[in-house]
């Protein structure tokens, strides 16, 4: 299993691809593990990049130190693996959780990103966002069932017509429940606390990083709105809203989510 000694913690990561050049570090949202960039991204992103996935604290095979988490805290955990690897700087792809985590890497050890992607994410959380995260931390510490957490993150973050193919929803549901979830309730609920303390919204400015925001032009669960706020407050950034996807964006388009990401990447050679 590659296990890492990271301070006083074991950090669950993997390499894939050996090209030369400033690797790429994927940074997982909530609920998710290194696992869910496999199927669709890491096979492309490795042909071009030296790719480094990683489990947060509590998640898969990664230790869990205890305590409630915050977001600068996993943007630490990233830095410090990096410093474990022996990588000095890395492009830096975050998703929803992991592009909040994004943000606080870029803010808090600018010197270690070159190219920043965000994907589905928010610089603060607006009512909406605060009322649904506390919901899922109450569904999760009150006992709800795998499927019934696995049901409500795909209403939130599927397109309708994706909804409306029952098969494929049967599929994933048996999918993520087969082996259950790489993290327990309890954590999930630690996760919900973490996205509900992040605010970047009044130093977005001070990042220096070219950046690219990435969206669903459908996401219910974070609006283009949300990400066109960090896109605007980011100096050098620029936003991209793919048509007919939602927010897992990465799912639902990902050839064209892969060629927009790895194009980006590109340009700063």
């Amino acid at each position: 299993m590659p296990l890492i000694d990271v301070g006083q913690r074991k950090v669950y990561h993997e390499i894939h691809g050996d090209a030369a050049g400033t690797p790429l570090l994927l940074v997982a949202g909530m609920a998710g593990s290194c696992q869910g960039w496999l199927p669709l991204q890491i096979p492309e992103f490795s042909k071009h990049h030296r790719v480094v996935s990683f489990d947060h604290r509590g998640v898969g095979g990664s230790s869990d130190p205890g305590g409630p988490f915050n977001i600068a805290q996993f943007a630490d955990d990233a830095v410090e693996l990096l410093d474990a690897l022996g990588i000095g700087r890395a492009h830096v792809l975050g998703s929803f959780m992991g592009g909040m985590v994004a943000q606080e890497m870029a803010l808090r050890h600018a010197d270690r990103v070159e190219r920043l992607v965000l994907t589905g994410t928010y610089a603060r959380p607006d009512a909406k966002r605060r009322l649904l995260l506390e919901h899922w931390a109450k569904l999760a510490q009150g006992g709800a069932s795998l499927e019934a957490l696995i049901r409500e993150r795909l209403l939130w973050t599927l397109l309708d017509e994706t909804l409306e193919s029952t098969e494929l929803i049967h599929s994933m549901i048996e999918f993520f429940a087969k082996d259950g979830m790489p993290l327990s309730a309890e954590v999930l609920a630690r996760q919900c606390d973490a996205c509900l303390g992040h605010d970047t919204a009044d130093r977005l400015g001070d990042i220096p990083h070219s950046t690219l925001v990435i969206c669903g032009e459908q996401d219910r669960l974070t609006p283009t709105a949300l990400n066109r706020q960090v896109a605007d407050s980011i100096p050098h950034a620029r936003m991209i809203a793919i048509p007919y996807t939602a927010h897992l964006v990465l799912f639902e388009a990902a050839e064209h989510y892969n060629r927009v990401v790895l194009q980006f990447i590109a340009e700063g050679r």
